[in-house]
């Protein structure tokens, strides 16, 4: 089954593929469309879901149980075909288990799923990782939605802002060579707020380690907005390429390398690790006040 799945209800419509159980669309029932369209001419993501890894490891290899493996950006989830396993007209959920071509990069066996849930002008989309194998997994996972900046019907002359919930000012960190650099930055944020302006990526993400908490806004000025909530996931990005007309947000539990500490899989920043027979899940919802 290579077809992405439609969901909907009366306020929207989303679209699901089956390859990295990725969101492809989400509209509003006035036909607007909230999601990135992936265009080549920035970025073919839309939203790519990170497992077993959030963000790069040194040279793409990764150490496990003093063996090395090779491991690209964000893992292999979001190109590996899933399998639907169930659907009907408000969610559908996809599968992704270990496979002796998974197991020449990530050592154990382990159930994904990943599953979307419309309600009213919210949509959830979550995940549960099981460990399946008989010893301790340890992974990264996280969320890395795309939408539209700015949101249909404003203009880059309307300012957009992310607002935390809980109105702190968290430190940032950067990337250094696609690694972490774990020395703190001053934050952005002035009491939880903060005006995006494409001249922050200019050195790539902004990444915030912790602090942020678990619900967020991403508005427009006289316009629109999303209202989000995180399960499971501590820490932050933020992210576009200069000058394309999106901006990611990122809730993680797992980040890159760290810069200068090595490739060992359990020593990166917020890894998680499952006992044999756990199982931990990750969420994001959006609700959409258009």
């Amino acid at each position: 089954m290579t077809d992405a799945i439609r969901i909907a209800n009366d306020a929207l419509t989303v679209t699901v593929s089956p390859l990295g159980a990725e969101t492809q669309s989400i509209a509003t029932a006035d036909g607007r469309q909230w999601l990135w369209n992936g265009d080549p001419e920035f970025w073919t993501g839309r939203a790519p879901i990170l497992f077993p890894i959030v963000g790069k490891a040194p040279d793409d290899r990764v150490e496990i149980g003093g063996e090395s493996f090779v491991m690209k950006q964000h893992g292999f989830a979001r190109r590996s075909m899933f399998k639907l396993a169930e659907s009907s007209e408000t969610r559908c959920r996809f599968v992704l288990t270990d496979s002796a071509e998974t197991r020449t990069t990530y050592p154990f066996a382990f159930r994904l799923s990943v599953e979307h849930v419309l309600e009213g002008k919210t949509l959830t989309v979550s995940a549960s990782v099981e460990n399946t194998d008989d010893k301790p997994m340890p992974f990264g996972f996280g969320f890395h939605p795309a939408f539209c900046w700015p949101m249909p019907g404003m203009t880059k002359g309307h300012v957009h802002h992310i607002t935390l919930a809980n109105r702190a000012e968290p430190a940032m960190v950067r990337l250094r060579g696609g690694l972490i650099d774990l020395t703190p930055l001053p934050s952005p944020f002035s009491k939880g707020i903060l005006a995006l302006d494409h001249d922050y990526f200019e050195d790539d993400a902004m990444i915030f380690p912790d602090g942020a908490g678990d619900r967020l806004t991403f508005s427009a000025e006289d316009g629109p907005d999303l209202q989000f909530a995180f399960e499971g996931l501590p820490n932050l990005a933020l992210w576009t390429k200069p000058g394309a007309p999106y901006i990611c947000v990122e809730p993680w539990h797992g980040m890159a390398a760290a810069h200068g500490k090595g490739a060992a899989l359990e020593d990166r920043p917020s890894t998680k690790i499952l006992a044999p027979g756990e199982s931990a899940r990750f969420a994001y919802s959006v609700t959409i006040d258009a």
